[in-house]
């Protein structure tokens, strides 16, 4: 059996991360699906999933780190935007959102057992917003057995 399912998750702007573990354990719980796995899907090119620890200080530290790999202060060619083309009018200057976003995950694959997420004690998963504010789509799709 297969269930797909989309989500909304609101976000700032900036470099934000959103634990949406309890979203995504409440669509298991409304299924029959009691072994199998989920896919987790970001339809973004400046956002990101990562499955780690949902601890305040650690939070802090990824965003650290990811501002110091893509700094927003850097050059980069993205931002020229009178040398693109097609662009819509309200395009940000973000090629250090996109850059962070490719050093993540835009999908993350977890295990379903006995009708629960398989994770272990510390971890969640974890949703990067890396350019916001915006309403972003998260695609969720079950495969498994009743």
């Amino acid at each position: 059996m297969i269930i797909n399912q989309i989500f909304e998750v609101e976000t700032e702007v900036g470099i934000n991360i959103y634990n949406i573990t309890p979203q995504i354990e409440e669509f298991i719980a409304s299924t029959t699906i009691q072994n199998g796995q989920i896919l987790i899907f970001s339809r973004h090119t400046t956002t990101a999933l990562a499955i780690n620890e949902n601890e305040e200080r650690l939070l802090e530290d990824i965003k650290v780190f990811l501002r110091k790999l893509a700094p927003e202060s850097e050059r980069y060619l993205h931002n020229d935007l009178h040398l693109r083309e097609n662009i819509p009018s309200d395009e940000p200057m973000n090629a250090h959102s996109h850059l962070m976003a490719m050093m993540l995950n835009t999908s993350e694959v977890i295990p379903i057992v006995d009708g629960k997420l398989a994770l272990g004690t510390y971890q969640s998963l974890l949703f990067f917003e890396l350019d916001g504010a915006r309403k972003r789509i998260v695609f969720c799709q079950i495969s498994g057995e009743v």
